[in-house]
């Protein structure tokens, strides 16, 4: 990621209200933070399953429809 983001800790009094902040926090970063948080975690998964270095970045796909 380019930003290193501080960690923080937030009590909340129910699994419901933890949920809508967390879904507040996604909605309000932008579309290229998105990707990033996802590519990393995308590259975390490939780490801890052992594959090799050909699977970092998006695979491109082009599939013809008739």
């Amino acid at each position: 990621m380019s930003q290193k983001k501080g960690q923080f800790v937030k009590k909340f009094s129910s699994f419901k209200e933890a949920e809508e902040e967390e879904l507040k926090y996604y909605l309000n970063l932008t579309p290229e933070e998105r990707l990033e948080i996802m590519q990393f975690l995308r590259e975390t998964y490939f780490k801890l399953k052992g594959y090799g270095k050909d699977r970092e970045g998006l695979r491109r796909v082009l599939r013809i429809v008739k």
